[in-house]
């Protein structure tokens, strides 16, 4: 079964307004490029973030320690490395690309926007394989309740995996978020190796 995304093809008016929204935002840029093996959604990015220019650059959040120690990435970065991440056909980018210091500070509009934008790169840039950092994000972009782990429901054609959010407002037990991380790493292994077997 599919997550529906009918609800979020926008208008061609639609479309004009929110490139142009987007363009104009002192925000994170996405790093993205087409048929990558994970694509990771956050929520949005941190003022914190902007001013450096790097995704999950936060001293308390975990996240780039985890996605080695977990083998979601063969080698250690630092969030000043955070553009190399594609080298590993790994990509970055957020449900909602305002800037605020407190996902509290984001609106309904805020997520109504993201939906269809978050969409429209899913479906262009067609990832193996979405994590969504945080159930938050995920019932933020599905609309509807989640639990973390597998989602029984594919997206662009993509294997769904919600992992608990990295960041202190949502800390979860550090061997619980990285047994996440790991099925993460296991869930891209096994699609991979599956793509790699299926014939030409």
């Amino acid at each position: 079964m599919a997550v529906g995304t009918e609800q979020f093809i926008p208008t061609c008016a639609e479309r004009v307004i929110l490139i142009a929204k987007t363009r104009d935002m002192k925000t994170l840029p996405d790093h993205l490029r087409k048929g990558m093996k994970l694509v990771i959604v956050g929520c949005n990015p941190t003022e914190s973030s902007v001013r450096t220019g790097h995704y999950y650059s936060g001293r308390e959040n975990p996240f780039w320690p985890v996605l080695y120690e977990t083998g979601v990435i063969p080698e250690p970065l630092e969030y000043r490395d955070d553009k190399r991440i594609i080298e590993f056909a790994i990509g970055l980018t957020d449900l909602v690309k305002r800037p605020t210091r407190t996902i509290e500070e984001l609106t309904r509009e805020d997520y109504a926007e993201g939906r269809i934008v978050l969409s429209q790169k899913l479906g262009e840039f067609l990832p193996h394989v979405i994590a969504f950092n945080g159930k938050n994000v995920y019932e933020q972009f599905a609309q509807r309740r989640a639990k973390l782990g597998l989602q029984k429901d594919s997206l662009y054609g993509a294997r769904v995996y919600v992992l608990p959010a990295t960041d202190s407002q949502h800390a979860l037990k550090q061997k619980d978020r990285n047994l996440h991380f790991r099925k993460l790493a296991a869930l891209i292994k096994k699609v991979e190796t599956f793509r790699d077997a299926k014939p030409a």
